[in-house]
């Protein structure tokens, strides 16, 4: 209820008790009707004050700002536990990538230990027999 609607009720209640003082001083036969009748009927005055709406109004207010809050805490909760298990999954992919990428590494490693072992075998049994037999072949008329 605003400052104003608070005047009206006030004016009006003034008003009501003013004619009903002045026909109670008279005599009701020297009222004019018009009088009587020109006296709004006044709403049921509760017991609660203005000041109470006011406290009530705000306490509404205070709850309805409480509930907005957990709701976007609530809310917030979600989504850390949501990126939370993202995360915990991509560390697992990472984790076992880099199982991976150690186990191909390894295997390169002994590839090029296989390839070498190869090039010496091919060099000790294949070319230098060769090139020793071309040196014989080359030395003799």
């Amino acid at each position: 209820m605003s400052e104003a609607d608070d005047a009206d009720v006030m004016l009006r209640g003034t008003l009501v008790e003013f004619v009903e003082s002045v026909a109670m001083n008279q005599d009701a036969a020297n009222t004019p009707e018009q009088v009587l009748k020109f006296v709004p009927k006044e709403p049921p005055r509760s017991s609660v004050t203005p000041v109470e709406e006011a406290g009530q109004a705000i306490i509404a207010k205070i709850q309805k700002a409480a509930d907005l809050s957990n709701e976007n805490c609530d809310r917030a909760m979600r989504l850390a536990h949501k990126l939370s298990m993202e995360l915990r999954s991509a560390e697992d992919r990472i984790n076992q990538l880099e199982a991976e990428l150690a186990l191909f590494r390894d295997r390169a490693v002994r590839a090029e230990r296989w390839l070498q072992t190869i090039q010496k075998e091919i060099e000790e049994k294949l070319i230098a027999p060769r090139s020793a037999s071309d040196k014989e072949q080359t030395s003799l008329p």
